[in-house]
């Protein structure tokens, strides 16, 4: 199984994009999160062919964080059924890696103690 993931939401607008990155890299469920936008979406919904335009977000999560941040999006998200996409990162250097598993723990460690 991969360390890390990309994760890959839309949403309507630039503000909504900003407010869900900024809120799972508040709670730790992503380390960081890249806003793309605008992109044009065309889909069937309620029946209708729809073209609108959206914000890509993409997150960058360890694997074991993707339940929360699932979570996360589904309760925070303006969609009705959000586009929630996990991608498994297959290769990364191995500092970055390494910062993403690190912020996207629970809890940091306290710093270790110097001496005695």
């Amino acid at each position: 199984m991969a360390e890390a993931l990309s994760v890959l939401t839309t949403v309507g607008s630039q503000e909504e994009a900003r407010v869900l990155a900024a809120g799972a890299v508040e709670r730790r469920v992503a380390a960081c999160a890249q806003i793309s936008g605008a992109v044009t979406s065309v889909y069937r919904w309620e029946g209708a062919v729809q073209t609108d335009p959206e914000w890509q977000v993409l997150f960058k999560t360890a694997a074991g964080s993707y339940d929360a941040l699932e979570s996360y999006l589904s309760e925070a998200h303006p969609y009705d059924v959000p586009e929630i996409i996990a991608t498994p990162l297959v290769r990364g250097s191995a500092a970055y890696l390494e910062w993403v598993r690190q912020e996207t723990q629970e809890t940091q460690e306290p710093p270790k103690a110097q001496g005695a």
